[in-house]
């Protein structure tokens, strides 16, 4: 797709976001395939990679994290999402995504896990902006034919977009998105979009040509045309609000029967996918977002729960439906 994808896209622009252990590939694919199939139309980004584990790890560890960036075709345009606090490192994953043939690298400078602050990386960045421009930088010469984007939030404990979001415009990255939420508050306050709202005005009064892409609490599409509307982002993430709903990418609404199947077909893919790498266990976090809202959900849920393999989830749904 080049160096424009973003671009290229009809605005406002739609983003699935990228979640540790919930966007996996079979996940992915399985949203392209049925958003996709109902007009949805949409940027994909993997779940975060360590960009020093694909650097230093042993064939066993890279294996794993080269699980992360595999990705079908239909999920295009695709970024892959890498953090480090290493320039160096930071630009040798960008040339292996460029490499692997993603259309776009995003870095992230959000995350609040404290194992991953520790090393400098994530969120731990809004408190080093001249390292976070060295990373971006760095990106930008492992990848030069890719689009380079970051994801982060308002700031760590209060709101410092005033500050933080112009250090990251001046690098030129092609796309910014923002988490309306500080570090602090994780995700126990509601989203800010108010705060999306001044992240515009100043890249306008920047005059910077960075496409802003506005991120939590979005419960569907609906509402997201309804935010970027709002907010005058170019663009909407799309989180949790995807949970147990591949088609959530997409204006179409499943019945209970269609989002049963496709929990099946997921189940199966998972496995196929991942079976010599992730738990099995890994998978049932999607059960309870399947299977809600009806009659024996609870029932449900709770067989599902026991099975330990994709064929047990197949006999369980397929006994209660008849």
């Amino acid at each position: 797709m080049g160096k424009s994808f973003w671009r290229q896209l009809k605005k406002p622009i739609l983003v699935l976001a990228p979640m540790e252990d919930v966007t996996d590939f079979a996940f992915r694919h399985i949203i392209a395939k049925y958003s996709k199939g109902k007009g949805g139309n949409y940027v994909t980004y993997t779940e975060f990679v360590a960009a020093d584990g694909l650097v230093f790890a042993d064939e066993k560890g890279r294996k794993k994290l080269l699980s992360k960036l595999k990705y079908s075709e239909i999920e295009r345009p695709i970024v892959a999402q890498i953090f480090s606090s290493k320039p160096e490192n930071i630009e040798k994953a960008a040339r292996i995504a460029e490499e692997l043939g993603f259309d776009g690298v995003d870095i992230n400078m959000g995350c609040p896990d404290r194992s991953i602050e520790k090393q400098g990386a994530g969120a731990a960045l809004i408190k080093n902006p001249d390292l976070a421009v060295e990373l971006i930088e760095a990106a930008q010469r492992g990848a030069p034919h890719l689009p380079i984007s970051v994801k982060t939030r308002i700031g760590y404990a209060e709101n410092e977009v005033g500050e933080w979001v112009p250090k990251l415009l001046e690098t030129g990255i092609e796309a910014l998105t923002i988490h309306a939420r500080t570090r602090n508050e994780l995700s126990k306050v509601p989203a800010n979009w108010e705060v999306i709202k001044q992240v515009v005005e100043i890249r306008d009064a920047l005059q910077s040509n960075t496409l802003i892409i506005g991120n939590g609490d979005v419960r569907d599409v609906e509402d997201a045309y309804k935010k970027a509307k709002e907010s005058g982002a170019d663009g909407v993430m799309i989180g949790r609000g995807i949970f147990g709903n591949p088609w959530g990418m997409s204006a179409y609404k499943p019945t209970l029967k269609e989002k049963l199947v496709a929990l099946i077909e997921h189940t199966k893919l998972f496995e196929n996918t991942f079976a010599d790498i992730k738990s099995f266990a890994t998978m049932k976090k999607h059960f309870a977002s399947y299977v809600a809202g009806f009659e024996g959900a609870k029932e449900m849920r709770i067989q599902l729960m026991e099975a330990d393999n994709a064929q047990g989830v197949a006999h369980i749904i397929e006994n209660t439906q008849q």
